[in-house]
C-alpha cells in the first residue's frame, strides 16, 4: 500500500508522504494547452487533480496556455505561463495579430495554421513545452499532459510521460461531420479537426494513458490504435465538499439545468429543447436553464423559435462556483442529453448535490449515472420522445426525485471523487517513473558492455 492509498482510508490529509520506499513526494509538471474554468472539461480537470495531489504532499507546477486554468493557490500548486498568440480570445477570435507579437517560427506556424482553416494548438503547445522542459531537465519527477498529444511532446522531456486522453476527439470530429449541411461545411470540419491525425499517431507511441472511463478506453483502442494494456481507467469526480445538498435552497418548480455549448452537436441541446416543447403541454412552468453559452444561429437556436421557446429557455455563462452548485441546487432536475461523453462531469456534480438526474446512455455517461430506476432515470441519446417522458415522471413525483437523488449522491462519494482521482493518479506516476528509470538503466548497461 503506497502513502496515497494509506491516507485514502485514514481520518485526515496530511501535508508531508514519507518518503522512505521511494514512496515520498513527487515533482510533477501538469501540461494543460487549454484550461478555461468556465468552459469543457479540461480546467476542471486542471484544477481540482492538481489541488488533490498537492494535499497529499506532492509539488505541482501547471504549466498552461491561454485561457489559464485556475488554480488553487492557497494549496501550493503554481502556474508557469507558457503563452500561445491567443488567437481565439474574445472579442476578437481568429483574430490577425501585430508584427510586432511574432517572437519565433512557433509563432509563425500557429498564425498560418489557423489561417488555413486549422487548429493550431496542441501542436504548437507542445513545441513550446518540449523547449520550456528542455531547459528544466532535472526538475520534474514526471510530466503529465492533459490531451495536448503534440508531436513536441515525442522528445525526451527529461522525465517520463503521463498523458490523460479524456475521449479521442476524433469522436467530436465524427458528429460535427454528421451534423454538417453540406460539402463546405464538411471540408471545414475536417480541415479544423486535422490535428486528429496527429493525436493518433502520438498517442500510438505513448507507453501509458490514463483515461476517466470504460467507454473511453475502449475509443481510444478503436479510434487511436493504442494498445489495449497501454490505457488504465482512472475515474475523475465532483468536488464533494462543493457540490453537496443545502435544504437551504428551495426547489424552483418546473426548474431543469443543464451544462452545454449551444454549438456542439455532441452536447445534444437540440433534442432537450424539442423535449422541453413536449413537457411543457402538461407542465406548463416546466422551463431550461443551460449553463453555457448561447448560439445566435444554429439548431438550438431555430429550436427555441420553433417551439415558442423564447422565454422558457435561459443561458448562463460566466458563473461562480458557488452560483453553479445553487443553480443546481434549486433545480427539480438535472438532465445531461449528450450523444456521447468520456465521462461527464456535469452528470457527477449534479448527483452529489442530490439533485435528480435525467441522462442519456451516450458513450460513459452510464458509468457515471448508473442504473435506470435506481441513480437516475436513462434514456436513449437523440430519443427526444424519452427525454420528455422521463423529465415529465419525475416532475410529477416528489418522492421519486427525493429517492434518485438520494442515491446518485451516495454512488458519486462511493466512486467519484477528485480525491480518489489523483490518489489513482499518483499511482501510475509511480509505475511510469520505475519503467523509466529501469529502461535508462537498462540502456546504460548496454553502452557498459558495448
Amino acid at each position: 500500500m503506497t502513502a496515497e492509498t494509506a491516507r485514502a482510508v485514514g481520518s485526515g490529509p496530511p501535508r508531508t508522504v514519507p518518503t522512505a520506499g521511494g514512496d515520498g513526494p513527487l515533482r510533477i509538471a501538469l501540461l494543460s494547452y487549454k484550461g478555461n474554468p468556465f468552459c469543457g472539461g479540461q480546467g476542471v480537470y486542471v484544477r481540482h487533480l492538481s489541488r488533490e495531489l498537492a494535499r497529499l504532499g506532492h509539488s505541482v507546477e501547471v504549466i498552461g496556455a491561454q485561457p489559464y486554468p485556475v488554480l488553487d493557490d492557497d494549496e501550493g500548486v503554481t502556474l508557469t505561463e507558457l503563452p500561445s498568440l491567443d488567437l481565439y480570445r474574445q472579442p476578437d477570435p481568429f483574430r490577425t495579430p501585430g508584427r510586432e507579437e511574432y517572437r519565433d517560427w512557433v509563432d509563425a506556424l500557429e498564425v498560418a495554421t489557423m489561417w488555413t482553416g486549422g487548429f493550431p494548438e496542441p501542436l504548437t503547445f507542445s513545441l513550446r513545452a518540449r523547449r520550456h522542459l528542455a531547459a528544466r531537465r532535472g526538475d520534474f519527477d514526471v510530466v503529465h499532459d492533459n490531451q495536448t498529444l503534440g508531436y513536441g511532446l515525442l522528445a525526451d522531456l527529461g522525465a517520463p510521460l503521463v498523458t490523460t486522453i479524456h475521449h479521442p476527439i476524433t469522436v467530436d470530429r465524427q458528429l460535427e461531420l454528421d451534423a454538417a449541411e453540406d460539402l463546405a461545411r464538411r471540408l471545414s470540419v475536417r480541415r479544423w479537426y486535422g490535428f486528429t491525425r496527429m493525436q493518433e499517431r502520438v498517442a500510438r507511441c505513448l507507453p501509458r494513458v490514463l483515461t476517466v472511463s470504460g467507454s473511453s478506453r475502449q475509443e481510444i483502442t478503436d479510434h487511436l490504435g493504442v494498445r489495449p494494456e497501454r490505457v488504465h481507467v482512472v475515474p475523475i469526480g465532483a468536488d464533494t465538499d462543493l457540490f453537496s445538498p443545502d435544504p437551504a435552497i428551495a426547489e424552483i418548480p418546473g426548474r431543469i439545468v443543464t451544462t452545454a455549448s449551444a454549438d456542439v452537436p455532441l452536447k445534444g441541446l437540440v433534442h432537450l429543447v424539442e423535449a422541453l416543447a413536449k413537457v411543457r403541454t402538461e407542465h406548463p412552468d416546466a422551463h431550461l436553464v443551460v449553463v453555457g453559452k448561447r448560439a445566435d444561429d444554429g439548431p438550438v437556436a431555430q429550436a427555441i423559435e420553433r417551439f415558442g421557446l423564447e422565454g422558457a429557455v435561459e443561458f448562463v455563462k460566466g458563473i461562480s462556483d458557488a452560483e453553479l452548485v445553487d443553480l443546481v441546487r434549486g433545480a427539480q432536475i438535472a438532465c445531461v442529453p449528450s450523444l456521447y461523453e468520456g465521462f461527464s462531469l456535469p452528470a457527477a456534480e449534479a448527483m452529489a448535490t442530490g439533485t435528480a438526474l435525467v441522462a442519456t446512455t451516450g458513450g460513459a455517461i452510464p458509468e457515471v449515472a448508473g442504473p435506470d430506476g435506481e441513480t437516475c432515470l436513462a434514456v436513449p441519446p437523440g430519443d427526444a420522445g424519452a427525454l420528455a417522458a422521463a423529465l415529465g415522471r419525475l416532475l410529477d413525483d416528489g418522492e421519486l426525485r427525493r429517492r434518485l437523488g438520494a442515491a446518485g449522491r451516495r454512488r458519486v462519494l462511493d466512486r467519484f471523487t477528485w480525491r480518489q482521482a489523483a490518489i489513482g493518479t499518483a499511482e501510475h506516476y509511480r509505475a511510469s517513473i520505475a519503467r523509466y528509470t529501469e529502461a535508462r538503466r537498462a540502456r546504460q548497461r548496454t553502452r557498459t558492455t558495448a
